[in-house]
């Protein structure tokens, strides 16, 4: 009797610790990822002013991942790929926005960040970000807006999304928030004015679940994420529906810092471009659903800063909304 009801106190107790992680993964004002890793919590990074040549820490940011946040072990292994590699300790810091990336490498606090592709086309002179890689994903180095919907509404156009609730995911993100912005400029129309409402979820994940789970009625997100899931979890993508994808813009790449020396900088794309022909690189990679890294070119980005430049044409309501909301 005692073990049996020992047994029962047990099955309830690990119910209810299932209930919990049911509700911080599901639930939409803060997902699983806040949970694991608290974005909120200031790592002590040394503020040099001038870095050594031979710097023994490389300081990595992560403010948005070609695959979700699930994945922050393997963007974990690449520092540590990189790190056996040239010899140098690697420390990963992650934020909750881009904004918080962008401010740490203005402080240079930073040597290399995965950083979104609209902060690095209208950030690039202002933070000191000089290009190393870009990933290639499904074969191409270029991605995409999906604007999505729950796949059992009667939604089928951007049209319909009018007076409903839609989800951003960064205020400075392209896929979650210029891009869907600039489809409203072109139909003029504001997001302030055309849906009754919208939230900011900061992350991709996140507005897919809230599409998914009817919170929402509609968001746009990184394609790349949607694809991962639809490959890796279908089950995650099955509530949903894509509407209308965007125009191709360059793929979020791996920037680096002005101190850090040239020969660290070139050290490390070698790596990283051969990295898929290594075993361990190549098992990484797949891990990633990332082909290799190549090359990356600057003009594969104008497309979004022409995007911001007629966006600034709009008055000055319109361009609050691309700021952080207090």
């Amino acid at each position: 009797m005692v073990l049996r009801n020992y047994s029962f106190r047990l099955l309830k107790l690990l119910a209810a610790i299932g209930v919990f992680f049911l509700l911080v993964f599901f639930g939409c004002s803060r997902s699983a990822d806040n949970e694991v890793v608290d974005f909120n919590q200031t790592i002590p990074v040394p503020r040099p002013g001038v870095l050594p040549t031979q710097q023994r820490v490389l300081r990595v940011a992560v403010g948005a991942m070609i695959s979700p946040k699930e994945t922050f072990v393997y963007y974990q292994e690449i520092l540590d790929y990189i790190s056996r590699s040239i010899g140098n300790e690697s420390q990963l810091i992650q934020r909750k926005t881009y904004a918080e990336i962008n401010e740490l490498f203005g402080k240079g606090e930073v040597d290399l960040a995965f950083i979104c592709s609209g902060p690095y086309a209208n950030g690039k002179e202002k933070y000191g970000f000089e290009l190393l890689a870009t990933p290639q994903v499904l074969g191409s180095h270029f991605y995409h807006s999906y604007l999505i919907v729950n796949k059992d509404s009667s939604i089928n156009d951007l049209l319909d999304l009018r007076g409903r609730v839609f989800a951003f995911t960064d205020p400075q993100s392209n896929t979650g928030k210029l891009v869907p912005t600039y489809w409203l400029m072109q139909m003029d129309e504001r997001p302030e004015t055309f849906f009754r409402k919208t939230i900011y979820t900061y992350s991709h994940d996140n507005s897919i679940l809230a599409v998914a789970r009817g919170l929402v009625d509609g968001a746009a997100i990184d394609g790349l994420i949607w694809e991962y899931y639809h490959h890796k979890f279908p089950a995650f993508t099955s509530s949903t529906r894509i509407i209308k994808k965007s125009d191709p813009y360059g793929i979020p790449p791996l920037v680096a810092a002005r101190h850090l020396s040239p020969e660290v900088k070139a050290r490390i794309r070698e790596l990283l471009f051969s990295m898929h022909k290594s075993p361990d690189g190549h098992k990484i990679l797949e891990s990633l659903m990332i082909d290799r890294f190549v090359p990356p070119k600057e003009e594969w980005y104008d497309a979004i800063r022409q995007m911001e430049k007629n966006l600034a044409l709009l008055p000055t309501a319109t361009n609050a909304l691309l700021r952080p909301k207090k």
